[in-house]
């Protein structure tokens, strides 16, 4: 097997939901003993947000010391209902990789789920559920989560009605009752009507 110089895990969070944008996290490991320091990570959606946002925290703190880093990418509700949800994660995905300036051909590029990277990234390999089962991708998972969590509860405070601080966009019954009562705003997805 060939040997890489970086592990990058990658994740996408907000396909689901009808408002906000779709987020992509990529996550690297810059040196190899950092994954020791991420003992018991478990993927975004199986954290409460509190927890979430105590790993974030964690993250952050080792990438200012130079072992990791990470990147999250937004693509807008706009482009989402523009060119399509499917264009919006593919061109996230490839912002996201470009952000964190490796050499593709140094990196093997983990995947969750369906994604798949740009063709550059030959060394790549996607995982059914891999957010549950491989440290990067989960770290991953959630980078974007909390940023995209943070980005809804910013609404929430520009449109207190709908409740996006609860929900984060999604389509909860409280949710579509404030759509019925105060109608569809700029960041709602127009593609979901």
């Amino acid at each position: 097997m060939k040997k890489f110089t970086y592990l990058m895990g990658i994740d996408e969070v907000g396909r689901g939901p009808i408002a906000g944008p779709v987020a992509v996290g990529a996550f690297v490991f810059l040196n190899p003993k950092a994954i020791r320091l991420f003992r018991g990570v478990k993927e975004s959606k199986q954290l409460s947000e509190e927890k979430r946002e105590e790993w974030f925290k964690k993250i952050e703190k080792v990438r200012d010391d130079g072992l990791i880093d990470f990147c999250v990418t937004f693509q807008s509700e706009k482009i989402i209902d523009t060119k399509g949800l499917s264009f919006a994660i593919k061109n996230a995905l490839r912002l996201s990789i470009k952000k964190l300036k490796l050499n593709p051909k140094q990196c093997l590029v983990l995947l969750d789920g369906g994604l798949k990277a740009p063709t550059e990234y030959l060394n790549q390999k996607t995982i059914i559920k891999g957010d549950a089962k491989i440290k990067v991708i989960a770290l991953a998972s959630i980078c974007a989560k909390v940023l995209r969590d943070r980005k809804m509860r910013k609404w929430a405070e520009k449109y207190p009605l709908y409740g996006f601080e609860v929900n984060k966009g999604y389509g909860t019954k409280k949710h579509y009752d404030a759509i019925n009562k105060y109608g569809l705003i700029d960041l709602h997805r127009k593609t979901f009507c």
